[in-house]
């Protein structure tokens, strides 16, 4: 049995990619976009009229309105592929407006509606700002399931627990980026790797404290950088992997135990934690991986977002 069919036993396999052309061969259970991976996809000529199509149906529309209906248009296409849900983000330009964020997720929903999709194979992914997870909370309650992304330290995974957030992505390869980017020529690749990588150990912590605590939320470990940080993850709830990851894992034969296990987390020592707003901040400043990687992510996305709005408006 390769790897690949081993993790599926223990942990939902998820295809992180807008390329839907590429998942099939993997056979994943659900699928990730983001706008860096949209802008990615529509730049290839296969992918290039889902964009030209979106844009002369609609022309003339709000570009924010365009913009989700082709987002919406490559998850319509996923979910064709795929049996699960598909991840579609909600743009980071929003991350810091709660009353924004939950419009542009009513939208989205709505225009997956409207192609017939139900409202269960659609996860919205929000940056997880305290504005992104209480926009989430709102939306949990109004029946819509979330995706926290950006997530990098343990008071937004608390933070997302008591917001009853569906799905939450720690980026386990960012974290580990920044400990090597951090130390320098002092870093010992072989000290850091499988279950000493400080990404890996983040998701452990993250997936030991919800099992403990009962918490429903589940955890989709994502961004991963080598197949040592996936393979140490095993029994994570679900793990979010690209296509060239798929493969390596397809390729390799090597035995695959299980790493993580609800039973082995409800035996464990672990003080409840709660946050309101003030120590949400707090604990988010104190932890400087966790502030420059957040911000840096949602600049990025918004860079992508910034691009792929000029390509709406030249096609």
């Amino acid at each position: 049995m390769n790897q690949l069919d081993a993790l599926k036993q223990f942990t939902t396999v998820v295809a992180d990619t807008g390329d839907f052309k590429q998942i099939d061969a993997y056979r994943p259970q659900d699928a990730t976009t983001n706008p860096s991976l949209i802008l990615k996809a529509v730049q290839k000529p296969d992918y290039r009229s889902l964009l030209t199509d979106t844009v002369a149906k609609f022309r003339g529309r709000p570009l924010d309105e365009i913009m989700d209906r082709l987002l919406v248009r490559f998850g319509v296409e996923i979910l064709s592929i795929i049996p699960g849900r598909v991840s579609t983000e909600v743009d980071a330009r929003l991350s810091f407006d709660t009353v924004a964020t939950v419009a542009r997720a009513e939208r989205i929903i709505e225009l997956y509606q409207a192609q017939g999709i139900h409202i269960d194979r659609v996860l919205v992914k929000v940056a997880a700002t305290w504005e992104g997870i209480q926009a989430a909370k709102q939306l949990e309650q109004r029946g819509i399931h979330t995706n926290l992304t950006l997530l990098f330290s343990f008071c937004q995974a608390v933070a997302c627990g008591q917001a009853k957030v569906q799905l939450i992505s720690p980026f386990v390869g960012r974290i580990y980026d920044w400990y090597k980017k951090s130390a320098g020529a002092g870093w010992v690749e072989a000290d850091n790797a499988g279950a000493n990588d400080p990404g890996v150990k983040s998701v452990q912590h993250i997936y030991n404290y919800y099992k403990k605590f009962g918490i429903a939320t589940e955890v989709m470990g994502a961004s991963f950088r080598n197949v040592g940080q996936i393979t140490a993850l095993a029994g994570c709830d679900l793990l979010t992997i690209s296509p060239d990851l798929l493969a390596t894992l397809a390729a390799t034969e090597t035995p695959l135990q299980r790493a993580l296990d609800p039973k082995t987390a409800q035996a464990l020592d672990l003080a409840p934690l709660s946050y309101d707003e003030a120590g949400f901040r707090f604990a988010l400043n104190d932890d400087a991986m966790a502030t420059e990687k957040l911000a840096e992510g949602i600049r990025a996305f918004c860079v992508d977002a910034v691009k792929l709005d000029q390509l709406l408006l030249e096609a």
